[in-house]
C-alpha cells in the first residue's frame, strides 16, 4: 500500500466533506430562510497557551486551537483544529496536529439527528504519522436546555492510519457521549468521550476523552483549562498506551 497516496486521499476526503457540507448549508439557507431574515453567524473561539522554564530545568510547551460552530434551521456544523509542540532539555516531548469536522442534520423532533464525523491526527511522539477516521451515524439529545445539554452518538466508521511505520485500514464502530453545563453567565464546562473499536478485532480500540472549563475575563477574552486523554490499546512498538495532557490557555471569542 502506498502511504503517500493514502494520506493524500484522506486529506482530499476531509476537504470534500467540508466542501459538500458548506454547499449543502448554502442551499438550505436559500431554500428555507426568508430574504429579510438575518443570516446565521459562526461562533468562533481561538485559544493559545505557552509555558517556558529556564534554569535547572529547561522546558517549552506551546498549544493553539480554534473551534467554529454554526447552527441554522435544522442544521449544526462544527469545525476545529488544534496543535501542540513541546520539549524538555532540548528533547522533543510533544508534537501533535489534529483537525475535525462534524455535521448534524436534526429531524423534526429537534432532538434526534443524522451525522457525519471526520477527523485526522498526527502525533509524532506516539509514532502516529497519520490517523484518518470517518463515521456517519445517529445522535440524540437526551437533555437540551439553556443550562445543560447531554447527547449520545452511535454509528459505523472507517479508519486509515500509519502507526509505527505500519499502515492499516479497517472498519470500526464509534460510540460517543458529550455534555455541556453553563455554570453561570460567565463560566461553563464541557465533557466528551469517544470509543472507537475495530469491528473484527475488539482488542484494537481507541478511547478519546476531554473535560474542560472556560471562564470569561471580558466580553471577548477568557481563560480555559482542558484535560485531554487518549488511550490506544495497541500503540506503536515501544510506546505507551495512554497519553494525558493538561492545557491552560487564553481564549479569544470572535
Amino acid at each position: 500500500m502506498n502511504t503517500k497516496n493514502t494520506f493524500k486521499s484522506a486529506i482530499q476526503w476531509l476537504a470534500a466533506i467540508v466542501l459538500i457540507t458548506g454547499m449543502q448549508s448554502s442551499s438550505l439557507r436559500a431554500a428555507e430562510e426568508p430574504e429579510a431574515a438575518e443570516k446565521p453567524k459562526w461562533e468562533t473561539n481561538a485559544s493559545v497557551g505557552f509555558t517556558l522554564t529556564q534554569g535547572n530545568n529547561d522546558t517549552l510547551l506551546a498549544t493553539a486551537s480554534i473551534l467554529g460552530l454554526k447552527k441554522w434551521e435544522m442544521n449544526e456544523l462544527s469545525l476545529g483544529a488544534d496543535a501542540s509542540i513541546g520539549e524538555v532539555e532540548g528533547v522533543k516531548n510533544n508534537e501533535t496536529l489534529r483537525g475535525f469536522c462534524q455535521y448534524n442534520r436534526l429531524f423534526t423532533n429537534d432532538r434526534t439527528y443524522a451525522l457525519i464525523n471526520t477527523s485526522i491526527l498526527h502525533d509524532a511522539i506516539a509514532d502516529v504519522d497519520y490517523r484518518f477516521t470517518d463515521s456517519p451515524g445517529l445522535g440524540h439529545y437526551f437533555f437540551k436546555g439553556d443550562k445543560f445539554e447531554l447527547s449520545g452518538e452511535l454509528g459505523p466508521g472507517f479508519v486509515a492510519e500509519e502507526v509505527g511505520g505500519v499502515t492499516d485500514q479497517y472498519m470500526s464502530l464509534r460510540l460517543a457521549e458529550s455534555a455541556k453545563y453553563k455554570i453561570s453567565d460567565r463560566a461553563r464546562m464541557w465533557q466528551k468521550i469517544e470509543y472507537v473499536p475495530q469491528v473484527d478485532q475488539f482488542s484494537n480500540y481507541l478511547i478519546v476523552a476531554e473535560i474542560g472549563v472556560d471562564s470569561d475575563l471580558t466580553e471577548k477574552l477568557g481563560l480555559r483549562l482542558t484535560l485531554q486523554d487518549v488511550f490506544d490499546n495497541e500503540p506503536a512498538a515501544g510506546r505507551k498506551s495512554n497519553d494525558l495532557k493538561v492545557v491552560s490557555s487564553l481564549r479569544y471569542k470572535f
